[in-house]
């Protein structure tokens, strides 16, 4: 098993094992050129959406366009459709979350990703509370784990309230993560954590 990561405003990662090459995330679309080079350099057999926003999905379009599939929980196929636009950031400014959502290229179709489903010898970890149908992949206690935690230079953190449909949900997410065998969590954002780290924040927020 081998984990790249390329920080694309939100982290990409390039997952390979015997199964496969698989993407996780697709970063923002101001770095499209970016990870149109990735795609082609990388040639991953699917492409796996933690979550609909736009700063992991961004660039979900252009792996649909070269024939990879796109997978994501069915909550978020929605959003990455284009049939819903509620963005919560900027926080405060619903009307304009819509109309930064409705700016962005979407899918025109989708393939399921659930909780347990093996995806290229990754298992779907349902991680809700940030977006209902948030998932992460857990494979030999490393955890690709989205926006259920953010890593920052003092450790682990959540999310903003106000970017998380559900922060007390986020928090049981979070919580939750200390009942896996983990040895390491790649967080949607910033570097790799620590179970340690999880567990101080998660005792740190109540």
């Amino acid at each position: 098993m081998n984990v790249e990561v390329r920080p694309l405003y939100a982290n990409v990662y390039l997952l390979s094992t015997p199964a496969g090459r698989l993407l996780v995330d697709s970063g923002a679309l101001s770095h499209a050129p970016r990870f149109a080079r990735l795609l082609r350099a990388f040639r991953p057999d699917a492409l796996l959406l933690t979550h609909a926003h736009v700063d992991h999905a961004g660039n979900a379009f252009l792996a649909a366009r070269a024939g990879v599939p796109v997978l994501a929980h069915p909550l978020e196929h929605p959003a990455l459709l284009g049939r819903s636009h509620d963005l919560p950031y900027p926080a405060g400014f619903p009307g304009l979350g819509r109309v930064i959502s409705r700016a962005h290229p979407k899918l025109r179709s989708m393939q399921d990703a659930l909780p347990g489903q093996d995806v290229l010898g990754w298992r779907v970890v349902h991680l809700p509370g940030h977006t209902p149908g948030q998932v992460g992949l857990l494979r030999d206690g490393v955890l690709i784990a989205g926006d259920a935690v953010v890593g920052g230079a003092d450790g682990a953190h959540l999310p903003r309230a106000a970017y998380n449909h559900d922060h007390a949900q986020a928090l049981s997410t979070l919580r939750g993560l200390l009942d896996l065998d983990l040895r390491e969590v790649w967080p949607g954002h910033g570097g790799r954590l620590t179970p340690e780290q999880l567990r101080a924040r998660a005792e740190r927020d109540g």
